[in-house]
């Protein structure tokens, strides 16, 4: 199943969230299984399954990262459990950052920049209005942003801590 084709979306690495929870409630109260009850147990069984990608389809879509790996998954440009090479020079700065963690001096800030550099980096191909107009180069921008933002986030988390 298609989580874009389910939610009437337009298959692109970015899409605009603002009817994502409009449609989800839309499909809610058609697929509910609550709404089977008195029907056949196979059929109540399809709704289950039914509500069950609808539930993990809003899950994605309402998260721009989690959006652009379901993206890059169904393009088969990122895998499960991928070994990405990250460039050395993003290694060295990220490692920056890290130190600055340790020394609770302005790793947020830092980690701030690194993210508002990484989506100038591709925010012309993020705002491309379909995934025909993407270039391979263009993909291979996004893997690397992807993997480059998932980093970043990790060092978030590890703020938070």
């Amino acid at each position: 199943m298609n989580y874009f084709e389910l939610f009437d979306l337009p298959f692109r690495a970015s899409i605009d969230h603002t009817g994502v929870q409009k449609k989800y409630i839309q499909l809610q109260k058609k697929f509910h299984p609550d709404f089977y009850t008195k029907l056949s147990h196979d059929e109540q069984e399809d709704a289950e399954n039914q509500s069950a990608h609808i539930n993990k389809a809003y899950g994605i879509f309402k998260d721009k990262n989690k959006t652009l790996e379901y993206f890059l998954r169904q393009k088969e440009i990122i895998e499960h459990d991928e070994k990405f090479n990250l460039t050395n020079d993003f290694l060295m700065e990220m490692l920056e950052i890290n130190e600055a963690i340790t020394e609770k001096e302005n790793a947020a800030e830092l980690v701030n920049e690194w993210q508002q550099k990484l989506e100038d980096e591709v925010r012309d191909i993020l705002k491309s209005q379909d995934h025909i107009d993407y270039s391979a180069e263009d993909l291979s921008r996004l893997k690397t942003y992807y993997y480059k933002k998932k980093y970043l986030l990790r060092i978030l988390d590890r703020l938070a801590d």
